[in-house]
Formats: C-alpha cells, structure tokens, sequence
C-alpha cells in the first residue's frame, strides 16, 4: 500500500525485538470476579454495556469481558493468567466486530505454541488470515495492562511486551508509565487517583515512519485510586487504529424511574478476595485483566506497511 520502500522495511525489520521487558511479580492477587461497565463517548453518550467476569480454577484465572455496542457491534475478549509468584498469561482470544469495529479474531495460547488470526485494517476493507506457531515471551501480557498496574510498585516505568497481528505476528514494547496523580471526589471524600499512561512502541526505523503514515499506535490512559488495593477508575483510549477516543467506567443498577425516592449516597467499597463490595453486598470489582484495546489499535499501527524492527 505503502509502496516499495516500506515493503523494504517490512522484511528488513519484521523480527522480534530485542529489548527484554520485565516479569511483574505479583502483589495484588486476582480472584473470583463481577463487575458492570459502560463504554461512552468523551461528550457522555452511552455507546456499549458490558461484564467482567472473573473465575478461579486453582492455578488459573479466567477473565472474560464483553462489551455489547448499540449498534450489534462486540468485544469480546477472554484471557486466562496464572499468578505463581509472577503473572503468567497462558491463553487470549478476542473477537472484535461489527459496524463499530473493524474486525479483529485472534487467538493464541502458551500449550500449543500457535496462533490464528483474522483482521481488517479499516471497515470495508478486505479481511486478512494467517495461522501458525507463537513463540510466547514471559513477559507477554496481552490484557493484563490493569492487572498489571494494579500490581505496579512505585513511580519507576513497567516494561514489558504485546503481540499484535496483522494478521501475522508481531511483538511490541508495551510501557506502562505513571503520568500524575489527580485528587477526586470519592464517595464523599477526596481520594488520590493515579493516571497512568500506557505507550506501545514500535522501535527503531519503523517507530519513526509509522508517524509519517499515520499508524502510530495510540496513547492509551488508565486512572487507578490510589491504596493498598487499587480500584479501577477509568480508562480512556482508541480501540482501534486511528478510532475516536473513549471512555470505559464502572456502571451501577439503575433501578426503575416509578420506585420514588432519592438516589443513594455512594458508599465506599470494602476489600474482598472477590473484589470492592458495596455496603449491599453488590460486587462491582474493578475490571482486573482489561487492557487490550491498545492492543486491537495497534494491530492496524503494524498492518503490513509499519514494520517492526529487531
């Protein structure tokens, strides 16, 4: 598409990179999981609603999330990680599609070594295949970004990897940087917040060409409250190349507008190895794994004409 330079480029730096990212040991550990969420627009309006759920299978955990657009659009996006003293992701799938969503299935795991995938750089355009074997790195954390920052310890950067597919396999420098803290109103007091800034890069020749062609992966921002145990906030990014941006939060019950009476004085969520209880008992635990919507945007970043280098 590109023409014959960036053909050139392709094949010259179409390898893994070298830089190693670190293992994240694990401080907060994952467990049984519900949580509610909705996906809008920066403006407010409501786009998707979806579910986290989360299982414990004893030396796995299962995460599912799903996003239902109003359009008929999904995500759908299941991980399964391992916590043994480090994180460990051990299988990932994800569909992807619909009017909203250029089409992204993919599918890879650490046991058989392989991968398939389907993706489509913009809607309308024709979709690509590609299957074959997957070297998994340790530190390959598809949709474990939150997981991970959750787990972060102190203001130092998190290095670590992404494989995105276009449809082939390509790996990425993932860096997780805590950009600033916020002080925020919560449930009747003011609490710290942490924003984090999450950065895919590409590296070398083609970290300076994608820019130019307008493929550079997106910047993707997370806010965490602060504390022993942080609780998701928010999330705010594309969730797929050159996509608008917006805005994941947690959502609550709305309860029919005939039952009279005021709202409800947000209550602070109390600790549970299922997750942030409110004071009825109602789950609502942030989202633990999420944190591949980076990854569907940067799928197209690396389409074909952006190589990566080694």
């Amino acid at each position: 598409m590109w023409g014959g330079i960036l053909l050139l480029l392709t094949v010259v730096f179409a390898g893994w990179p070298s830089a190693e990212g670190a293992l994240v040991r694990v401080r907060v550990p994952e467990g049984p999981a519900r949580g509610f969420l909705v996906l809008r627009t920066l403006g407010g309006a409501e786009l998707a609603h979806g579910e986290l759920r989360q299982t414990d299978r004893g030396s796995v955990i299962d995460s599912r999330l799903t996003l239902h657009f109003q359009d008929g659009s999904v995500w759908d996006e299941r991980v399964s990680f391992s916590q043994r003293d480090v994180f460990r992701l051990e299988r990932y799938r994800l569909r992807q599609q619909g009017p909203s969503l250029p089409t992204q299935l993919v599918a890879f795991d650490r046991e058989s070594g392989r991968y398939s995938a389907v993706t489509q750089e913009k809607k309308g355009e024709t979709e690509q295949a590609a299957s074959g074997p997957l070297e998994m790195p340790d530190d390959l954390y598809n949709g474990l970004a939150l997981t991970l920052l959750r787990n972060a310890v102190g203001p130092a950067d998190l290095t670590v990897h992404t494989v995105v597919f276009t449809p082939t396999p390509r790996l990425l420098t993932t860096v997780l940087h805590r950009e600033g803290e916020e002080a925020v109103p919560v449930a009747g007091e003011t609490m710290p917040v942490i924003r984090y800034l999450m950065k895919l890069e590409l590296g070398g020749l083609a970290g300076l060409v994608a820019p130019l062609i307008g493929k550079a992966p997106p910047e993707l921002r997370f806010w965490l409250v602060a504390g022993e145990m942080p609780v998701f906030a928010k999330f705010e990014g594309a969730m797929f190349l050159n996509g608008p941006v917006w805005r994941l939060e947690q959502t609550v019950p709305h309860w029919p507008s005939e039952q009279p009476g005021p709202s409800p004085r947000p209550s602070r969520g109390v600790s549970s190895p299922g997750g942030i209880l409110g004071s009825d008992g109602a789950q609502t635990r942030e989202c633990g794994s999420f944190g591949s919507a980076g990854t569907a945007a940067a799928n197209g970043a690396e389409n074909g004409a952006v190589p990566h280098s080694q």
